[in-house]
């Protein structure tokens, strides 16, 4: 049963106990399991006066469930923009397999709310997004771009991706190793962000930078001049 896979593991601290859910007992509810899913990845946006429609109460989420659960399962939310297991970034935002389904489940539950409002986490401070400013050593990409030197990558940044576009970007060393450096797929440039690699990565001279599509404009963003959000 998706309850037992998802929830068996869910653990969190409340009221001063620690707590793992049970999915032969209390069903999943929006003050015990999903608050905390919405508040962790969803309302940077999702609260008064961001870019989209709040999240941040019950009475917000609720008549929305069935819409939330359905962007979480083709995975339109959170809008990370690129593919899960494709590269290894250290900032991904994309939901969990067991938060999806958690999600999922307490849709198809009755959206409950709970009995005991001490469950509920305090609302999260919303903080400011931190404007991005490509550095002026971000390296300029386009499809078959051989590098002239070594560089020790700390991420991509993708400026522009064609509507629609999937870009399967990857780096090519000489001794013919493939590197995977993003998978953008349902992108858009409304959320652009630059993705951060969980380890830089080195990529030789002579190295091949290949999937970069027509009319895209992406660049590689060396580690000697972090890029931050």
């Amino acid at each position: 049963m998706r309850r037992l896979a998802a929830a068996i593991a869910l653990t969190f601290v409340a009221g001063g106990a620690l707590l793992a859910h049970d999915p032969n007992g209390v069903p999943i509810s929006w003050n015990r399991e999903i608050s905390r899913i919405v508040y962790e990845r969803c309302v940077s946006c999702h609260h008064e006066g961001g870019t989209s429609f709040s999240l941040m109460t019950y009475q917000e989420a609720q008549p929305r469930a069935p819409a939330i659960k359905d962007a979480v399962l083709s995975r339109r939310m959170p809008p990370w923009g690129a593919v899960k297991g494709f590269g290894s970034f250290k900032d991904e935002q994309g939901l969990t397999q067991q938060q999806i389904e958690l999600i999922a489940d307490w849709v198809e539950g009755g959206t409950t709310r709970g009995n005991n409002s001490r469950m509920l986490p305090p609302l999260p401070k919303i903080e400011p997004p931190v404007e991005f400013r490509l550095p002026r050593n971000a390296l300029a990409v386009t499809d078959g771009l051989r590098l002239s030197q070594p560089v020790r990558v700390a991420g991509v940044y993708p400026q522009h991706v064609p509507p629609g576009a999937s870009l399967q970007i990857a780096a090519v060393r000489p001794n013919g190793d493939i590197e995977p450096l993003i998978w953008l797929y349902e992108f858009k440039d409304s959320s652009r962000h630059p993705f951060l690699f969980r380890t830089p990565l080195e990529l030789p001279a002579q190295t091949v930078i290949r999937g970069v599509g027509p009319n895209a404009a992406i660049y590689l963003l060396p580690e000697r001049n972090p890029a931050t959000r």
